[in-house]
């Protein structure tokens, strides 16, 4: 809107009224953002959630409003990462942050996870040794050990219902029991109709009162996903009934260098109260740009568009953007409780274990990396010594920021200071990523199950962050606690129980190694099948395991058919 659109008290004022004009809008739920000449703008605090931009001087163009995201993207690039994400004074005074009340823990969380694996892989090394491009450069370069693929007799909707039969049978969950579904990927083969009313069709029968819809935005749709059903249950509108979230994709990828990235694979998760795996509330924080790293445009085909490049500086700044506002928050915790320690680094911001978004493992390896760089540009920052093992990142704290996201050496030197405590911190929760390749949104949510399987209760009481990354681009990084469920309904749920039902060790050796030209045959058994009426797939249900869903048909009017293998 232009100036001559807001109501009449929104017009340029002078002086102190300046503030109480932007006050009583904010106080009455509508923000019109007052026309601005070439007078500073006070600081705005881009960390907070909920923050209000405060003018100073005076107002005097009548010219076009500006729009906020203008606002906030000149207010970004004018603050230095370290000192916009934790608040550092910018030039000066600042108005004072706002603090929210204590968090409530709810222990809402998970508490059951399950998964669909496909029944076959190629591995990577099959794949550096078929691509002529030498020993290591997939496996040690991607940190990528196998790479699960499905053909054309798999659909996204069939593997969502594989994870959620698998997640309801094993538990013995009855569909009467779950009061929302939601659904999380990017994998579309309707761009109307959502894949939650497809798996709810086939498995929940005559119970319809159930919420939810698909969630999309690329990798991301898994944590919409995840944090709707938590809101859904700590909600006044929670029924007492259990959520499930379900996240997959199939990660496919025309023939060329990024075709070694893709994988496929699901993962369901039960959500309601007392879980052995809760979510930490006050820890979250996100972050959103517009930015075309990765996207599908084409509506004709299965892969995406990528700037390879632009993505990955696009990650990294999402991992340092979140990791510094929720280190921000947990200091505005502990000063409000009394806390006023000012080291970013002694109580390791309270996290025992990390677990990332993981499109390949090298990329994890490199997310932890900036975590401790970002501790170090703090340090020195605030004028606080380096331990030793972050000392040789000194240098770098002249580094223009932008150049830090992508430079080769820093890189080097992150990977070698960051090495031990990966093993310790990161490395439990990549097996089943690096076993299956990237499953785009339910990446960091196998990740999360991967962890539970290789920690088990070991868990008890260690607090895990967690960065979900999607491009175009949506991030959030937030926090899970593992715990002994107490007496009461949620007694039968528990960290051990997750890691004997999903098993996956045994799930991850059951499965077939297929050859490369194997592997090329169901990409092209795909590309055929894409966006086709009148289609009768051709791969074989032999590759189906009993008792899974399948792709039997799609009509001449573009209808699904769908089939279980043994019925």
């Amino acid at each position: 809107p232009t100036a001559r659109d807001a109501p009449a008290h929104c017009w340029p004022r002078r002086g102190p009224q300046t503030t109480t004009v932007a006050t009583d809008l904010v106080r009455q739920g509508t923000l019109w953002v007052l026309p601005i000449a070439s007078q500073r703008v006070a600081q705005a605090d881009m960390a907070l959630s909920r923050a209000t931009l405060r003018f100073s001087g005076c107002l005097r163009s009548s010219s076009r409003v500006p729009r906020v995201a203008s606002i906030v993207q000149r207010q970004a690039s004018a603050l230095a990462f370290v000192e916009q994400a934790r608040g550092v004074g910018f030039g000066g005074s600042r108005a004072p942050p706002f603090v929210p009340p204590p968090p409530q823990d709810s222990g809402v969380g998970i508490l059951a996870c399950e998964a669909y694996v496909p029944n076959r892989f190629v591995s990577q090394a099959a794949l550096e040794e078929a691509d002529g491009v030498g020993a290591g450069k997939y496996t040690i370069g991607l940190g990528q050990e196998r790479l699960a693929f499905v053909d054309d007799r798999e659909d996204i909707n069939s593997i969502c219902m594989n994870a959620v039969q698998n997640l309801l049978t094993k538990y013995g969950i009855q569909a009467h029991q779950v009061g929302r579904l939601e659904v999380g990927t990017e994998s579309l083969v309707d761009k109307s109709k959502s894949a939650k009313t497809v798996i709810a069709g086939h498995l929940f029968g005559d119970d319809r009162n159930l919420e939810g819809a698909t969630s999309i935005n690329a990798c991301y749709g898994g944590t919409a996903a995840l944090l709707n059903s938590v809101a859904w249950v700590e909600s006044s509108d929670w029924t007492g009934k259990y959520a499930i979230y379900v996240t997959a994709d199939i990660a496919v990828y025309e023939k060329g260098p990024a075709r070694p990235t893709g994988g496929c694979g699901a993962v369901a998760m039960l959500i309601g109260p007392g879980a052995p795996l809760k979510l930490v509330p006050g820890s979250r924080f996100s972050h959103t740009a517009d930015v075309y790293d990765f996207y599908k445009a084409s509506m004709m085909s299965e892969y995406p568009q990528v700037d390879g490049r632009l993505s990955q500086a696009c990650y990294l700044r999402a991992v340092d953007d979140c990791y510094n506002g929720a280190c921000r928050r947990l200091e505005q915790q502990r000063a409000a409780g009394g806390d006023a320690t000012t080291d970013p680094i002694a109580a390791d911001h309270g996290f025992d274990l990390w677990l990332f978004h993981s499109p390949y493992q090298k990329l994890v390896r490199q997310s932890f990396g900036r975590l401790l760089f970002n501790d170090a540009m703090a340090r020195i920052h605030r004028g606080l010594p380096l331990p030793a093992h972050l000392e040789p990142l000194r240098p770098y704290a002249s580094m223009p920021y932008e150049q830090t996201l992508l430079d080769r050496d820093l890189m080097k030197t992150l990977a070698v200071v960051s090495e031990d405590g990966y093993e310790r911190q990161v490395a439990p929760s990549t097996r089943l990523s690096a076993n299956i390749g990237n499953s785009y949104a339910a990446a960091v949510h196998a990740n999360i199950l991967s962890l539970v399987s290789s920690q088990r209760s070991a868990l008890e009481g260690k607090r895990i962050g967690a960065f979900s990354y999607g491009s175009g681009a949506i991030a959030t990084l937030f926090a899970l606690e593992g715990s002994r469920p107490g007496p009461g309904p949620s007694a039968e749920f528990t960290l051990d129980r997750i890691a004997d039902t999903v098993d996956l060790d045994a799930r991850l050796a059951a499965r077939r190694e297929a050859t490369v030209d194997e592997y090329v045959g169901a990409m092209e058994m795909r590309e055929a099948s894409y966006g086709e009426a009148d289609v009768v797939p051709v791969g074989s249900i032999d590759n189906i395991e009993e008792g899974a869903w399948y792709l039997d048909s799609v009509d001449s009017k573009f209808v699904r058919h769908y089939k279980r293998k043994g019925e």
